[in-house]
């Protein structure tokens, strides 16, 4: 769910994991047409669910093409490969790590994260992760699903900072999840804005960013405006100060995909600096490079996030500050700005 969404994609899909399970199936005439996730569940021991869900993951392919939507159909003859991941299990360990709290009570907790910080274990991330740290900082969690975990209500990718929610108790879970829920469909009360570095600077000072979002066609790693079909990805942008070649922007989220703000930017032709999957080293200006390249990470900070409590109703509101690198970043700039004055 978020910029939110899911953390960094590690795995390169172009060549299977090891431990991973190919499985290529051929449509037959009989098949002709289906949609492609109920084809893989007739042709394969695969259940539709389990085959969406693949799908979702860019885990399925018609020849070197990601199939970006269940819903595509498919044609006699065509060969559908399926990369089935290996299953991991990965031990939920308290760990004693440093973490910033804006807000916390019995019900949940708002962190202030820092860049580098991966949000949950997964594979190639065993340890170290937000959800370690609160596993060894909560002593009341309720339990989720039966398990004594924290309850993840939306992501920021490993190296974009700032302010996040997670549950300790079932209902605080499920209010947070309809919360955010509204929201994707334009109604709802929470609020989320974050500011980036973009280079060069949007053309428009302000604006709403209404398009597809899906994977893209070849770039497994990557998500995509340019696509026939996939989710709706709403962003509204303001640039609130112009910079050498650059601007610092302020993004509001109406809905939350994965990679969804440094896509959209990035595929407007305005990428967020030091953005090493989506962006490009500003060609202009070396000075500009050099100052993204120290920054060594995109430049999104997660900087308003506010919500109605999902127990009490009261309203939170937590804002957190520019960390040290993204201020420095601005810095750099707003100087290199002067000098060109």
């Amino acid at each position: 769910m978020a910029e939110d969404g899911i953390d960094d994609i590690d795995e390169d899909l172009e060549t299977p994991p090891p431990g991973d399970v190919m499985m290529k199936v051929t449509v037959d005439q009989s098949h002709a047409g289906d949609r492609i996730d109920m084809a893989i569940a007739e042709l394969t021991a695969l259940s539709r669910a389990s085959a969406q869900r693949l799908i979702d993951e860019g885990r399925v392919l018609l020849g070197d093409i990601v199939v970006g939507k269940p819903g595509q159909r498919v044609r006699a003859g065509v060969v559908i490969e399926v990369r089935i991941p290996a299953p991991i299990s990965i031990e939920l360990v308290p760990e004693d790590l440093p973490i910033v709290i804006m807000y916390e009570d019995a019900e949940l907790i708002v962190i202030d994260k820092p860049p580098g910080l991966v949000v949950h274990p997964a594979p190639g991330h065993p340890r170290g992760t937000l959800v370690n740290a609160l596993l060894f900082h909560c002593k009341d969690l309720g339990g989720i699903g039966g398990e004594l975990r924290p309850g993840i209500v939306h992501r920021l990718d490993k190296d974009t900072s700032g302010a996040m929610v997670c549950a300790k108790t079932e209902r605080a879970l499920a209010g947070l999840q309809a919360q955010f829920a509204a929201k994707s469909k334009g109604d709802g009360t929470i609020v989320r804005e974050y500011l980036g570095l973009a280079s060069p600077a949007p053309l428009q000072q302000r604006g709403t960013l209404r398009t597809f979002h899906g994977r893209h066609p070849t770039e497994r790693k990557k998500f995509s405006t340019r696509v026939m079909w996939g989710k709706s990805a709403v962003t509204h942008f303001e640039r609130v100060e112009d910079l050498a070649e650059s601007a610092l922007v302020k993004f509001r989220l109406e809905t939350g995909r994965t990679h969804q703000i440094r896509v959209h930017a990035a595929d407007h032709g305005w990428p967020l600096l030091g953005d090493q999957l989506y962006g490009k080293p500003p060609r202009s200006a070396l000075p500009l490079a050099a100052i993204g390249s120290r920054l060594g990470r995109q430049a999104l900070h997660a900087a308003v996030l506010d919500f109605d409590h999902p127990v009490t109703g009261e309203r939170i509101q937590c804002s957190s500050p520019l960390p040290a690198d993204f201020q420095a970043a601005l810095d750099g700039l707003r100087a290199l700005t002067r000098s060109w004055i």
